[in-house]
């Protein structure tokens, strides 16, 4: 089914409603106030009242803005119930309503709406909005150089050639992808053409939900050593000696950020597949289960920049740091939450 217009959507809205609230579809009023006020729609229902805001679509960015207008718009107004709606709430857009305490419903027949008197919970009904082909990504392991360089700077409007010359990538590419990030709301852009992230946060919050760890290539195995801080200081010197490209990632780079949480297993990019002698040197054991150590060849080489030496050992960026950690084990997610408070606050005054 093809992705409905506000307007169009407005009486599938009210019909939904009115399942959902048991009474017949002629007590909703449901009435289209974009023009006018800062949300799209005011509805009500002989019991409820709501203040609905549609997007065609439930990105990241989508529902985040969708949250910060509504929570503004009912700020002081217990009476009201701000509802989002999408032709499909995806995991992470339940995620973000979940954590905003935020009612939805989505067009396919799917809803979450809490008020003081009210709890509605439906879940499992298909995508009636699929749509064919492959979806793209702006977040693929190339195109992520430029997200990368726009949260590198991120209250500076770069220009689209400025930013293809950063990283690597051809004019026309960039555009592409400049063009994919402005109609998911993710950049701004000047009347002179340079761009720069609407909301750091938000860009990072997309790209984290899409990010996967697991399309690089991935040893697992065991090395000898008695911590996780043992073994990655002893594997830095080895590689470090041997004139090897790494960077660490994940539970260790996140205590040499932060010095938070102990750690047993390490993490380590390599640029290229490491050698049977390079494995050997590190008496490395492929030992999957049990492992202490992931040996990543990453899929795009973007996952260096802006490495740092940190007590003499190599790591990426916070930045690749705090995505890496989505896909780890151990204390990762409050890791995670660490290395983003206290490395990954926007400065506004940034240049």
């Amino acid at each position: 089914m093809k992705t409905l217009t506000e307007k169009q959507a407005a009486n599938l809205i009210a019909e939904i409603l009115a399942s959902l609230l048991e009474c017949p579809r002629e007590k909703i009023h449901l009435v289209h106030v974009s023009e006018s006020q800062n949300v799209d729609f005011a509805i009500s229902s002989p019991k409820h009242k709501f203040v609905g805001e549609y997007k065609t679509s439930a990105t990241t960015a989508s529902i985040t803005s969708a949250v910060i207008d509504l929570s503004r718009f009912v700020k002081g107004d217990s009476k009201t119930t701000p509802l989002i709606i999408v032709p499909f709430m995806g995991e992470v857009g339940r995620r973000i309503c979940d954590e905003s305490q935020m009612s939805w419903l989505d067009l396919s027949g799917n809803a979450k709406i809490v008020a003081s008197d009210l709890r509605i919970w439906i879940q499992g009904q298909p995508n009636k909005f699929t749509k064919r082909g492959r979806p793209p990504n702006a977040f693929a392991p190339k195109s992520s150089r430029i997200a990368r360089q726009l949260l590198a700077l991120p209250r500076v409007f770069q220009s689209q050639a400025e930013i293809a010359r950063r990283t690597g990538l051809g004019d026309g590419y960039v555009s592409r992808i400049i063009g994919r990030l402005r109609n998911q709301d993710l950049i701004e852009q000047n009347i002179d053409g340079t761009v720069r992230p609407s909301n750091p946060d938000v860009l990072l919050d997309a790209w984290r939900a899409v990010y996967d760890f697991n399309r690089s290539r991935t040893l697992k195995g065991h090395v000898s050593a008695r911590t996780g801080d043992e073994l990655q200081e002893k594997l830095a010197d080895k590689l470090r000696r041997m004139n090897v490209e790494y960077a660490v990632t994940g539970l260790g780079a996140a205590w040499l950020y932060t010095q938070f949480a102990a750690f047993r297993l390490s993490t380590v990019y390599l640029s290229s597949m490491p050698s049977n002698s390079l494995l050997n040197e590190i008496e490395f054991s492929d030992e999957p289960r049990g492992a202490n150590l992931w040996i990543v060849v990453p899929d795009d080489n973007g996952v260096f920049s802006e490495s740092q030496d940190l007590f003499d050992i190599q790591c990426v960026s916070p930045l690749q740091t705090y995505l890496d950690l989505k896909s780890h084990p151990e204390r990762a997610k409050e890791a995670a939450n660490e290395l983003r408070t206290s490395k990954l606050h926007w400065n506004v005054n940034a240049t």
